[in-house]
């Protein structure tokens, strides 16, 4: 089954791509919007500790010349000793880093580690982003002094990879079970769509009751509407056809067993040999029709009758009945092979009479004439019709299954007597099965089929 057949792969994916694509987005959208407030508060900080850091440092730059000399300081604001003021006011910071300078633009003070050739020159207070620092510059109230207080973009950067993967790992969690979720929220939702499906697809070709629609949902009612007024039409037109051909069938009877009367009293009577050769071919004819009448009507009970019984019969008794019914008309050369045992079944009686009549009857005709046809049955329900004869080809079988189709067109016949058997079977839900030559044979027709067994373990 392709991918995009099935409805409920259909809408899963669908479902699913967008809740996905709309989790990124707004992962996206989130991650873009607080990196700008992280910015934000970034800025605030590197300014907050600017105005924090400048009177500090100015009341220690203060105290420092009341103790010191001026001339214990080199030019860049370390004194001679070598204990320089980065080090000692390392405390200022740790994430920033900052340098104090005169109005000169003199260096007197700054954090430890803190790279002069970092923080360019300025006398404006705000914000200036290097290519590796943001940094903030402030003055003090009587200019005097200015501070640059600068902040590394790489250690910006970490904390937005940080809250980036702080964003997209949830993600790799709730995408997945969110996938799981609408999966089995589509299943569960189309489960009369799958019930709906599988009730159409198991039933059988002769099989046009009406689909249930209990607990399917609006959507679907007009298409389960639609089908069940279609299998009524079917149905109308099935009972139609089978009533006209069973009605005309019955109907023909009468009359042509009256004119087959008439033909035998016309060639009885008259002494002329060309009008009692006519009359016998009359009758002939009228046989064949009168045959043709009895084949349609049992091609009706077939397709429309009741094949189920409401007791168990023993197949056995039926098989039986049907070789004596062929014995009394002085047919015997059918050979019948029982079980000992029951085969018990719950197919109506004249049903399967009819279907092995009509095997018995094609193997008689289209076998050899002076061969034996062989009935067998099994306890499993197997049920064989073999004969004697030429191979049949295998481009006949499925023609031999239709209607009106004959094997041989010199030996008569109906051409409707494995078209009643396939009509029995398949409305039984058995295979017909016709090997040529037979089994362990070099001539022949074998045709086999599977009829249902009743088992008293099956109706507890």
């Amino acid at each position: 089954m392709r991918i995009g057949a099935s409805l409920q792969t259909r809408l899963a994916l669908a479902l699913g791509l967008s809740v996905t694509l709309l989790w990124l987005v707004a992962a996206a959208v989130t991650a873009h919007r607080l990196g700008g407030q992280m910015e934000e508060v970034f800025d605030d900080g590197l300014k907050a500790t600017a105005q924090r850091i400048l009177p500090i440092a100015r009341h220690d730059l203060r105290e420092g010349h009341q103790g010191r000399d001026a001339t214990d300081y080199d030019d860049n604001g370390e004194d001679d000793d070598g204990d320089g003021r980065i080090d000692r006011e390392a405390r200022y910071g740790e994430d920033v880093s900052f340098i104090v300078r005169d109005q000169n633009g003199q260096v007197l003070l700054g954090s430890k580690g803190a790279d002069a050739s970092s923080f360019p020159p300025s006398t404006k207070r705000g914000f200036l982003r290097t290519a590796t620092h943001q940094l903030y510059y402030d003055t003090s109230f009587d200019g005097n002094l200015t501070i640059a207080v600068a902040e590394p973009l790489d250690h910006r950067t970490e904390l937005s990879r940080k809250m980036l993967l702080g964003l997209v790992l949830p993600l790799i969690v709730v995408i997945p079970l969110s996938l799981l979720a609408i999966y089995l929220a589509v299943r569960r939702s189309l489960r009369p769509v799958r019930a709906l499906r599988h009730e159409l697809a198991n039933r059988g070709a002769q099989d046009l009751s009406p689909v249930t629609d209990s607990g399917l949902p609006t959507e679907l009612l007009p298409i389960s509407a639609g089908v069940n007024q279609l299998l009524d039409r079917l149905t109308a037109a099935f009972h139609a056809e089978r009533a006209f051909a069973a009605n005309a069938a019955h109907e023909l009877r009468t009359p042509v067993a009256g004119a087959i009367a008439q033909a035998q009293r016309i060639r009885s009577e008259t002494k002329e040999k060309l009008t009692s050769q006519r009359a016998t071919e009359i009758e002939t004819t009228l046989k064949r029709l009168m045959r043709i009448s009895e084949k349609l009507m049992q091609l009706a009970r077939a397709e429309g009758g009741r094949l189920q019984s409401d007791q168990p019969s023993d197949l056995r008794t039926v098989l039986q009945m049907v070789l004596q019914d062929f014995a009394r008309a002085g047919e015997g050369r059918v050979l019948l092979a029982l079980p000992t045992a029951p085969v018990r079944s719950m197919l109506d009686p004249d049903a399967v009479g009819i279907l092995c009549r009509n095997l018995i009857e094609n193997a008689l005709k289209h076998g050899a004439q002076d061969g034996k046809v062989e009935v067998s049955l099994q306890l499993g329900g197997l049920l064989s019709v073999a004969n004697d004869g030429p191979i049949l080809p295998p481009d006949a079988v499925d023609r031999l299954m239709r209607r009106f189709e004959r094997g041989n067109i010199e030996i008569g016949g109906s051409g409707v007597g494995l078209a009643i058997v396939t009509a029995i079977a398949d409305r039984i839900g058995a295979d017909v099965t016709i090997v040529s030559p037979r089994p362990e044979r070099n001539e022949g027709v074998q045709v086999e089929i599977k009829l249902p067994v009743w088992s008293p373990r099956l109706s507890v």
